[in-house]
C-alpha cells in the first residue's frame, strides 16, 4: 500500500441497542427534563449562577471546554489540507464527526444559558449586532463554523444515500468550505482567550495575560490532536479494529512539537509578568494550576520516544493528559481562578440540574457518534481483530 492510499470508509454495522446507548438515552431524558424546567421557569429554577458568577458550567464547560475538545477536525484539517499531509486523510472523517457534535452542542449551550433566550436572534440581526464585541465575533464564527462542518461532513450522508451526482458537484466547492473550516476556528478560539483578557483583574494573574489569544489557539490545536489519539484508541477498542499507529505515531510527534511551543510561551509569559509567586501560594487554585500543567507536561514522558508512540496504551494516556490540561486551562481561567476581585460573599458550585444538563450534552455526542459510525461510512474499512 502506498503512503497515500487509504482504506475506504465503511459503516461498522451492529446493533444500536446496547448498554452504552441505553445509558446515553437515560441521561439525555434527564437533561431534557431539566431543560423543560429551565425554559419554563428561568435560569434560577435550575442553576446556581449569581451576580458574582454569571457564567456557570453551561458556558464554561459546554462552550469554552466543549469547543476546545471539538478541535480534532480543525487540527487534522491543518495537516491534511494546509500542510498537504495526505497520509492523515483516514483520520479526517472521525475527527470531523467529533468536532461536528462538539461545536453543535456548544452552540446549543450558548442558547440554553441565555437569560432571555427568546432574543437569541438579536445576535444576527444587523440593527442589534455589535461588531466591536469579542462575544459577537465568537458567536458569529462558531455559528458559521457549525454550518461549514455540516457541509464538509455531508459527503458521508450523500454516499450512504447513493447521491453521487450531488456529491460530485459539492466536491467542486468543497475547497472553499475546507478553507473556512480552518480559518474560523483560528478566529474564535483565539477570541475565547480574548474574552478572558477583557475580564481584567477578576481573573487570577496566573491566567490573566494579553497572550491568552495565542495560548488558547495553541492549546486548541494540541487538544485537537489529543482528542484524535483518544478517539482513535477508543474506537479501535470498541469496534475491535487494528489501531492506526502508523498514523498516530507521527501525528503525536507533531502534537509534541506544538505542545513544546505552547509551554515555552506559557513559561516565558509567567516569567516576564512575574506571576510565578502566585503558583506557590497554598490554595486550591494553585493546586489546579499545577495539575493543569502536569497534564501538558506528561505527554513528553508518556510518548516522548518512537517506541512509546507505537504503544496504544501510552497514546491513549497521552490523549487523556492533554485533555485534562486543556480542560483545566479553561476551567481555571473562567471559573476556578475567576472572582479574584469580584467582591466578597460570592461563591458558585454547579447545581445537580446544571451537572445533568452538561452530562446529557456529552451523552448526545457519544450516542450520535455510535449511531453515525455504525450506519454511515466514517471509519476506515479495516479487517476486524479476531
Amino acid at each position: 500500500m502506498s503512503q497515500h492510499s487509504h482504506a475506504t470508509p465503511a459503516p461498522r454495522g451492529g446493533s444500536l441497542l446496547n448498554a452504552t446507548t441505553l445509558v446515553c438515552g437515560v441521561l439525555i431524558a434527564i437533561m431534557v427534563t431539566f431543560l423543560l424546567v429551565r425554559f419554563a421557569f428561568g435560569l434560577a429554577s435550575v442553576t446556581n449562577v449569581n451576580d458574582g458568577y454569571s457564567w456557570g458550567i453551561w458556558v464554561v464547560i459546554d462552550v469554552m471546554v466543549g469547543s476546545a475538545l471539538a478541535c480534532g477536525g480543525f487540527s487534522v484539517a491543518l495537516l491534511v489540507y494546509i500542510f498537504n499531509k495526505g497520509q492523515y486523510h483516514p483520520l479526517v472523517r472521525p475527527a470531523l464527526l467529533g468536532s461536528l457534535f462538539g461545536y453543535t452542542l456548544a452552540g446549543t449551550g450558548i442558547f440554553v444559558d441565555l437569560g432571555r433566550w427568546w432574543n437569541f436572534w438579536h445576535i444576527f440581526w444587523p440593527s442589534y449586532s455589535n461588531p466591536n464585541s469579542v462575544m459577537f465575533e465568537v458567536a458569529v464564527c462558531v455559528t458559521a463554523y457549525i454550518v461549514v462542518m455540516w457541509i464538509e461532513f455531508s459527503p458521508v450522508f450523500l454516499e450512504k444515500l447513493g447521491m453521487k451526482d450531488v456529491r460530485q458537484k459539492l466536491n467542486k466547492l468543497l475547497f472553499f468550505f475546507i478553507a473556512l473550516g480552518v480559518l474560523l476556528p483560528m478566529m474564535h478560539q483565539s477570541s475565547l482567550g480574548t474574552m478572558l483578557v477583557v475580564m481584567g483583574s477578576q481573573v487570577n494573574p496566573l491566567w490573566q495575560t494579553p497572550l491568552q489569544p495565542v495560548i488558547y489557539l495553541l492549546t486548541a490545536i494540541v487538544i485537537g490532536y489529543g482528542v484524535v489519539l483518544f478517539e482513535s484508541c477508543v474506537a479501535s477498542s470498541a469496534y475491535r479494529l487494528k489501531i492506526e499507529t502508523h498514523l498516530l505515531d507521527p501525528l503525536a510527534k507533531i502534537m509534541l512539537g506544538v505542545l513544546a511551543l505552547y509551554l515555552v510561551v506559557r513559561v516565558a509569559d509567567l516569567t516576564v509578568r512575574g506571576a510565578w509567586s502566585g503558583a506557590f501560594e497554598p490554595s486550591w487554585v494553585t493546586l489546579s494550576f499545577w495539575v493543569e500543567n502536569i497534564g501538558f507536561i506528561a505527554p513528553f514522558f508518556l510518548i516522548g520516544t518512537v517506541q512509546a508512540r507505537r504503544n496504544p496504551a501510552r497514546l491513549f494516556l497521552a490523549g487523556i493528559a492533554i485533555m485534562v490540561g486543556g480542560v483545566l486551562l479553561r476551567l481555571n481561567g473562567f471559573m476556578i481562578g475567576y472572582g479574584h476581585h469580584t467582591g466578597s460573599g460570592w461563591t458558585y458550585f454547579p447545581s445537580f440540574g446544571e451537572i445533568m444538563v452538561t452530562t446529557g450534552m456529552f451523552a448526545i455526542e457519544v450516542l450520535g457518534y455510535i449511531i453515525i459510525t455504525r450506519r454511515f461510512p466514517v471509519l476506515p474499512r479495516e479487517p476486524k481483530l479476531a
